[in-house]
C-alpha cells in the first residue's frame, strides 16, 4: 500500500450509522478532549460517538472532505456530475431551482 494512501486514510471522516453524526479529524473531539488533527484509527478503544454513545466499531468511513459521493468506479460515467462534490452538486441543483424561479416570475412582468 502506498504511502499516500495510507496518509489520506488518516485524514477520513467516519460517520455513527447510529445516529449520523460525523467524526472529522481535523476538528477533533472537544466533549472527549480528543485533539485536532488526531485520526479516527487512533481514537482510544473507550471512545463513544459523542451524541448516542456508540462504539467505534458502529462507524462508517465517509472519505475525506470534498470527496464526490458515490462508488469509485461509477464516477466515470454519466455527464460529469458523478464527479462533482456534494457542495458542488448542492450549488447546481438549488441555483437551477433559482433561476427557474426568477424566469417563472419574470413572466409576470409581460402584458
Amino acid at each position: 500500500m502506498s504511502e499516500s494512501v495510507v496518509e489520506s486514510q488518516g485524514l477520513d471522516r467516519y460517520e455513527c450509522r447510529v445516529c449520523g453524526y460525523v467524526y472529522e479529524p481535523t476538528k477533533g473531539d472537544s466533549k472527549e478532549e480528543v485533539p485536532a488533527g488526531t485520526p479516527f484509527t487512533e481514537l482510544a478503544s473507550s471512545w463513544r460517538c459523542p451524541v448516542c454513545g456508540a462504539r467505534t466499531s458502529q462507524f462508517e468511513n465517509i472519505g475525506p472532505v470534498g470527496k464526490a459521493s458515490g462508488f469509485d468506479s461509477n464516477l466515470n460515467y454519466g455527464l460529469g456530475v458523478n464527479k462533482l462534490t456534494p457542495a458542488q452538486k448542492n450549488l447546481l441543483i438549488f441555483g437551477g431551482l433559482a433561476v427557474g424561479f426568477l424566469l417563472f416570475m419574470s413572466l409576470y412582468g409581460l402584458k
